[in-house]
């Protein structure tokens, strides 16, 4: 079977799921995509890791721009949309998506992983432990702003929608988790145009690149992932009201825990 159509096919069962976890948790799918599509693109393109690495990086991001506007739909149609949480996280995740791949030149890719890892792990154990206790400051324009540039510059150097570092983060803020999730899920959708377009360019004449890659973007991997996850996302948004909310921040904590311990064990 030609490598193409068949990571085609892959693909399109792996979108379900991604969808799935766009809709119920506000994240863009990276965590899952980003190392399915370089085991694929290592084992059945045969391309180097170099190549690789920044291809599934890219493609992933190129597949929550559809995810994250179906997820956004869904969460406006909920009410889990607010403007004023929109507006200044979308100004600092802007500016984070731009200057995040020039800081990951110079970082080593090992020491940034491990980093956000044990962030992640330990934002899920807070989670966890603090239950209903009130946060210990209030939401404002600066904060926010922060909230925004170090998830764009964090997720657009590691393909992800955002979602694992801003809900956690709005929740310390005392916001609500259903609106979190919401804005999450509209933060991928700006981090994925900012990261694909400059990802599109970084890899616009590079000769090595296989078949049907535009920039460094693989086509058939990022159709095989929308078609289905645009439908599963609002499935997975609707059934996200349904839950109640400390039950919501157990699932969403046991999978920070899921991935933080995936990254830190490689």
């Amino acid at each position: 079977m030609d490598p193409a159509l068949f990571i085609l096919l892959v693909c399109i069962g792996l979108g379900a799921v991604v969808g799935l976890f766009a809709g119920l948790l506000g994240i863009g799918g990276g965590l899952i995509i980003v190392p399915s599509l370089l085991y694929l693109l290592t084992e059945y393109v045969h391309l180097p890791l170099k190549v690789a690495m920044p291809m599934a990086i890219a493609t992933s991001l190129s597949t929550i721009v559809l995810t994250a506007i179906s997820s956004s739909r869904a969460h406006y149609k909920l009410g889990n949309l607010r403007q004023f949480y929109l507006l200044w996280t979308g100004l600092g995740i802007s500016v984070g998506a731009i200057i995040g791949p020039q800081f990951a030149t110079m970082i080593p890719a090992e020491s940034l992983k491990t980093l956000f890892a044990i962030l992640v792990l330990v934002i899920a154990a807070q989670m966890i432990l603090l239950g209903n206790k009130s946060a210990k400051r209030d939401v404002s324009k600066e904060i926010l702003l922060l909230i925004g540039v170090i998830t764009g510059c964090i997720s657009s150097v590691m393909g992800i929608g955002g979602g694992a570092i801003m809900v956690p983060a709005l929740l310390w803020c005392r916001v609500d988790i259903r609106i979190a999730i919401g804005c999450a899920a509209f933060s991928g959708l700006v981090i994925a145009l900012f990261g694909s377009a400059s990802f599109i360019v970084a890899g616009w004449n590079n000769e090595h690149l296989p078949q049907w890659a535009v920039g460094f973007i693989y086509l058939p991997a990022t159709l095989g992932i929308v078609c289905t996850s645009v439908f599963t996302a609002g499935f997975g948004a609707k059934l996200s009201r349904t839950l109640n909310t400390q039950l919501l921040k157990k699932i969403f904590a046991g999978f920070l825990i899921i991935v933080s311990l995936r990254m830190l064990l490689g």
